[in-house]
């Protein structure tokens, strides 16, 4: 056999990840939100981009002519033409004309202006006054102070002297986001280079600012400011706060003893303890929640099943501005000739991957929702065992696409809003051969959970037992797992936690 250098010719196929095939697989798998966030760097970027503003209801409707109101004969006036639904016979413009038809009839892109926009005092459809400003009280925004501001100018209100104001603002800066300090005093007497004995007193008067707790080194002495606030810091709420590890474990006998009350006192102790706020500063700052907003909405129909469709506020509309593109091609340079020929491209890529996004996510949601259809009708404890390979062989998909569409997607239904990848289960197997979605069993462990009472508490073995009695064949530990995971504590802390009055 010649060894030496020699050309082949083969013939191979290949994927490619071209950056437009990537930008399509992110589109996939992003949210709602984010989605949003990428429209708006592409229309930033891409001049051939516009947003799609046109309002999808259907307009309104014209009364025929027959039941126009009769006026006086003569030529119309611009005032007359302006208040009429009818336009003149003699009107040049077509009237088979559709404006859908026109997206570029002299928009921003070409510079046009309306000459109501330059009408002396006023702007776009805007009024010399307030007057038509209909906004209520209730729409305008709160403003209100962030903590640290609050307790800056509790702290100007408090101390004169310089010192205890710069002492005041050093520990401010030093809170924490749970409202405790950062560093110890006696480390931040010596980095002041100041006595241990000011700071503290400083510190002591600080920790009755609002809100109350602030400034504590630890969670006992966080409380114990809070219950001297309210005049209830005792010798035996004391001891109850020198031992909340006993506290903890529901060791009620041993505290009633070094407390030295009974139980009825005790648990009059605990309940004021649990009306505590462990952590003062931790919704103070908190931006407030955010609505979650559904890719997905789901309906019941009158005559049974169901019907889906796309959120429009989720689902961001962009057009491509083929006049503008048209009248700057044919008068630029060949270099600008390239640029706008690639945002062409990047355009045309951009509209067809967000159109392709929005049919995968409808016809993921539908199998998803044909697939588990007890569940929508009969609660949780019908929900069937389901995998991606599932939904991917009924919808022709690989599973890696189904994987994308249903990550941080949004459904909502008449039983609540739910992440796509909620219906996602792993199988139980049952006694008489059938099998259980792990989502139902662990539904059902809480239920038996709940509905316990104080001196028939369910250890791990009798849930075991009920639910093989149900046709659930599970393991003890399976359980166990399960109850850990919603963080529900054992058999023996529950019957603790029982005997302590709510």
């Amino acid at each position: 056999m010649a060894i030496g250098p020699r050309l082949d010719l083969r013939q191979t196929q290949s994927l490619v990840m071209t950056p437009q095939l990537r930008q399509a697989i992110k589109l996939l798998q992003y949210s709602n939100v984010e989605v949003a966030a990428f429209v708006e760097e592409e229309l930033e970027r891409n001049p051939l981009l516009e947003r799609d503003e046109r309002d999808d209801a259907p307009p309104p409707e014209r009364a025929a002519i027959d039941q126009l109101p009769e006026r006086a004969n003569g030529p119309a006036d611009a005032a007359d033409m302006a208040r009429s639904d009818m336009l003149p016979s003699d009107a040049a413009s077509p009237l088979d004309s559709d404006d859908a038809e026109h997206f570029d009839r002299g928009g921003p892109s070409d510079g046009w202006e309306s000459a109501r926009d330059t009408t002396a005092g006023k702007g776009a459809g805007g009024s010399h006054d307030f007057s038509s400003d209909d906004r209520g009280i209730e729409d305008m925004a709160e403003t209100r102070l962030s903590l640290r501001e609050h307790l800056g100018e509790q702290l100007r209100l408090t101390f004169s002297d310089p010192v205890d104001r710069i002492v005041g603002a050093h520990l401010i800066a030093l809170l924490s986001e749970a409202g405790r300090l950062t560093a110890e005093p006696a480390a931040i007497a010596d980095a002041m280079n100041l006595p241990l004995e000011r700071v503290e007193a400083v510190r002591a008067r600080m920790m009755r600012f609002d809100p109350v707790g602030l400034f504590a080194r630890d969670l006992k002495e966080c409380l114990a400011a809070q219950l001297a606030e309210r005049n209830r810091f005792d010798p035996a709420m004391a001891a109850l706060l020198d031992n909340l590890e006993m506290l903890a474990r529901r060791d009620l006998r041993r505290l009633c003893a070094v407390c030295g009350v009974d139980a009825d006192d005790l648990a009059e102790m605990i309940a004021e303890i649990r009306a505590l706020d462990p952590k003062p500063a931790a919704n103070y700052d908190s931006a407030p929640p955010q609505a979650l907003v559904p890719d997905v909405l789901m309906r019941a129909l009158p005559t049974g099943g169901w019907v889906l469709e796309l959120n429009a506020e989720t689902m961001p509309r962009v057009l491509i501005n083929q006049g503008f593109y048209a009248r700057a091609y044919t008068k630029a340079a060949k270099p600008d000739r390239s640029f706008l020929a690639e945002r062409m491209q990047t355009a045309n890529w951009l509209v067809k991957s967000l159109q392709q996004r929005a049919q995968t996510i409808l016809k993921v949601s539908a199998e998803i929702v044909r697939q588990q259809e007890s569940f929508f009708t009969h609660g949780v404890g019908h929900l069937r065992p389901l995998i991606l390979r599932d939904i991917a062989e009924a919808v022709e998909m690989h599973e890696s696409t189904v994987s994308r569409v249903t990550a941080n997607k949004y459904i909502a239904t008449p039983r609540g809003t739910f992440e796509l990848k909620y219906f996602f289960t792993t199988a139980i197997s049952g006694t008489r051969g059938e099998t259980h979605s792990a989502e139902a069993v662990r539904h059902r462990i809480r239920s038996l959970i709940s509905a316990e009472t104080g001196d028939a508490i369910l250890s791990d073995d009798a849930i075991v037992a009920a639910l093989r009695r149900e046709g659930v064949d599970i393991a003890r530990r399976t359980v166990a797992k399960y109850r850990e995971a919603l963080r529900i504590p054992s058999s023996v802390q529950r019957k603790r936690e029982k005997a302590v009055p709510a």
